[in-house]
């Protein structure tokens, strides 16, 4: 069952299906990252800890873009040599 997303997290209710409609609310909460700001917010974090999860995220994030630009390159069908003059 699909449910169009909006912005205030609603989530309709179809027949009295509350239990699906809660598992689509859930799904929804997770991918706005509620879940995550809520379980790091319950505690206190060092600020050691919050800097090395920063600088974790960014790297993950830099290493995501970069492989997924070399995938992208190596997916492309016109793509020049990657090294001439070698095959």
């Amino acid at each position: 069952m699909r449910h169009p997303l909006f912005i205030a997290r609603t989530v309709l209710v179809k027949n009295g299906a509350v239990e699906e409609a809660m598992g689509v609310l859930n799904n929804i909460m997770a991918r706005d990252g509620f879940f995550e700001q809520y379980r790091r917010t319950r505690f206190y974090e060092k600020p050691t800890e919050m800097r090395r999860r920063v600088n974790y995220t960014k790297c993950k994030s830099i290493y995501n873009e970069e492989m997924s630009r070399r995938l992208a390159f190596l997916m492309r069908v016109n793509r020049p040599d990657p090294y001439p003059g070698c095959s």
